[in-house]
């Protein structure tokens, strides 16, 4: 044990004045949840591996807040086999044991390599075991004395746990390891006992549902005091977490249902607006100081601790006494705690969608007064207030075409135009204001290798969709695969739009796919124009945000035609230099550029191969007749092309877009 707390004390002493001091440390989980799938299989992901094999105690669990990629030296390699069979300090808490559940599940996915398999069961069990007849998880088990018996929300942790069963009980693909069916049958009735404990432990204020406080006890399911900073309170931190769990239950209770309503209606309620916490530098003793300033344009927030008898916010310092104010308590607690967060904005954002699947009551009242002629307006003086209300309500492979008209506003929801909406057209009432919205990411839907095309705030699969006046956001920021728009469908138009994310704005997708795309504005960092479809890009603007690629083609074999670029202005943000215009995601890869300006940023070589010698020759890069201080024909890859005037007469509107129906002659 002596060697365990040893390595307890040296991550405390590094994590110490982190900003939040129980949250488990990022690297350790950047590498579960951002790494390709393909480096699961390397020597390096191997050599980590056998870490998270030693550090697995034989009752299956984890201790917390190990950073599984440092190497270890044989004598802490022993040290480590003469704990296997120690039950102290193996918890779910800070993601314990269901992160290191989720790297094995991505090893064994990667390798085949059924020691994984074993050892992800192993901690499935563990789980399982740990569950409270009530429903609830503690936050250690074996039980440790103290506050840790206590049915813990706290960082997640029953969220987690919850989270986990109801993927592998659903088979959503996240998880490579397949349980028996004898235990897919434990796990359901485990996840039910979850869900009926957090439905009974949402505290009732008045009378009236509110949300959950970070510990329950474990037999009257009250609220509980954790450490001496931790009294019982609602939580607006925690309950965010098991609101979302909640929404994702497919065909949920009416129970669930008021549980969602009711939180929602609380976290409208208790909202700060109009401030936000900053950190500032301290002249005297040079250390960061987090102070609350006054803000009108901030995002709102939410407190994490707020009294249960009127949602007034608090804070504590390590004497437990109450304060009203940050600036009352140590500068230890007030800079190493987390004591507002903004993650019930999540909820409410994603709640109109929530609403308009689930509530019947608004369905029932909800019918547009022209079938094909319908108004979104966020204000309610239209058919809808959300966009996916709207096409819920669209006609199936309608004999006309269903316009759908939007009004000003920003509209937080994912929307998903689906297969059977075809002809379907959404008119904004100008780019600039009629905004749709959503920061979905490859690392925060972690579902797998394909996450990437789960991301987009908007999703078209019906054919024939035309979108005018619109401005469509992936605000997730640089934090990866983050796809704005995607567009799975054939003759799709797109005119005066604006599309703005960092890697991976939009998604061409559809082999043998026509799309067209005409005085657009489009900006991102890398890759953020990719896809198999032929697209034809018109008079638009393509805006590059940082050095790196602005296409990346996946072109079938043998298609005529990939990227088109005509008369397009290509520009960039300050301190931008150095842009590829392209790179071949898939071999054969097209794309050309006619008549384009190209900014300064534009490297010399114009073009990268992708570290693939064979798209050199079976690629397809050209350009023609540009201007601008980035078009330098001289100094392109040798494997690039300039096309004659009689090569260039061939990309005419016409061969690129035909199709066995006129549809661009009628846009």
């Amino acid at each position: 044990m002596k060697f365990f707390k040893q390595l307890i004390i040296a991550f405390l002493s590094t994590a110490f004045f982190t900003i939040q001091a129980q949250v488990h440390d990022v690297s350790w989980r950047n590498i579960i949840i951002k790494q390709e799938g393909s480096w699961f299989a390397t020597q390096e992901a191997k050599a980590i591996a056998e870490n998270v094999l030693l550090y697995q105690r034989n009752i299956g669990g984890w201790p917390k807040n190990i950073q599984m990629q440092k190497p270890l030296t044989a004598q802490e390699k022993l040290q480590l086999e003469k704990l296997k069979a120690s039950t102290e300090d193996v918890t779910t808490d800070n993601g314990a044991t269901t992160q290191e559940m989720l790297f094995l599940s991505k090893m064994y996915q990667a390798t085949s390599d059924e020691k994984y398999k074993e050892a992800f069961l192993l901690g499935l069990n563990y789980i399982l075991e740990a569950q409270y007849n009530s429903g609830g998880w503690p936050q250690f088990y074996p039980l440790k004395k103290g506050y840790y018996t206590h049915i813990t929300y706290n960082d997640d942790s029953m969220v987690n746990i919850l989270n986990l069963l109801k993927d592998l009980k659903d088979n959503t693909g996240k998880y490579a390891v397949k349980p028996s069916n004898e235990t897919i049958k434990k796990i359901e009735i485990s996840f039910s006992k979850g869900i009926d404990c957090i439905l009974k432990t949402q505290y009732k204020q008045n009378g009236v549902l509110t949300v959950w406080c970070a510990q329950h006890d474990e037999v009257t399911l009250e609220p509980a005091k954790a450490r001496a900073y931790e009294l019982p309170s609602l939580s607006g931190s925690e309950s965010a977490g098991i609101v979302l769990l909640l929404m994702d239950i497919e065909n949920p209770s009416e129970a669930i249902k008021t549980a969602i309503k009711s939180a929602v209606i609380w976290f409208e309620k208790v909202k700060l607006t109009g401030i936000k916490q900053v950190w500032e530098l301290d002249e005297q003793t040079k250390k960061r100081n987090k102070i609350i300033v006054k803000d009108e344009n901030a995002n709102p927030l939410w407190a994490r601790f707020m009294e249960l008898e009127n949602n007034k916010p608090f804070f504590s310092d390590r004497d437990g006494i109450k304060k009203y104010a940050l600036n009352e308590i140590g500068y230890e607690r007030r800079n190493g705690y987390g004591w507002y967060t903004e993650n019930p904005s999540k909820v409410l954002e994603r709640y109109p969608i929530w609403k308009a699947k689930y509530d019947v009551t608004v369905k029932e009242k909800k019918s547009p007064k022209e079938e094909y002629n319908m108004v979104v307006a966020k204000d309610g003086s239209g058919d809808f207030a959300t966009i996916q209300e709207a096409i819920y309500a669209a006609k199936a492979f309608p004999y006309q075409r269903v316009i759908i008209n939007i009004k000003n506003g920003v509209y937080n929801e994912k929307v998903h135009v689906y297969s059977w909406n075809t002809h379907v057209t959404f008119i904004g009432e100008s780019k600039e204001n009629t905004i749709i919205t959503f920061d979905d990411y490859f690392s925060k839907l972690d579902l797998g290798r394909n996450s990437t095309f789960h991301t987009s705030t908007l999703l078209v699969e019906g054919d024939d969709f035309i979108a005018k006046n619109i401005t469509i956001k992936n605000t997730s920021g640089p934090v990866g695969q983050a796809v704005a728009l995607s567009v799975n469908a054939n003759r799709c138009y797109f005119e005066n739009c604006a599309l703005y994310g960092n890697q991976d704005t939009l998604y061409t997708a559809g082999e043998g796919f026509k799309q067209y795309f005409k005085n657009c504005y489009i900006e991102g960092t890398v890759d953020f124009i990719f896809g198999e479809a032929t697209v034809l890009f018109d008079g638009c603007v393509i805006n590059s945000k940082s050095n790196a690629y602005v296409t990346a083609a996946s072109t079938p074999k043998g298609q005529e035609f990939g990227y088109v670029f005509k008369n397009c202005n290509l520009t960039a943000n300050e301190n931008v230099t150095d842009v590829y215009l392209g790179r071949p995601w898939r071999t054969y890869a097209k794309t050309v550029y006619i008549n384009c300006n190209l900014g300064k940023h534009i490297k010399p070589e114009g073009w990268n191969n992708w570290s693939n010698k064979e798209a050199e020759k079976l690629s397809f890069y050209a350009e023609y007749n540009c201007t601008g201080e980035g078009y330098k024909p001289e100094s392109r890859v040798a494997w690039s092309h300039q096309l004659t005037k009689r090569d260039a007469k061939k990309y005419t509107l016409e061969n690129i877009l035909k199709s066995n129906t006129n549809w661009y002659q009628n846009l």
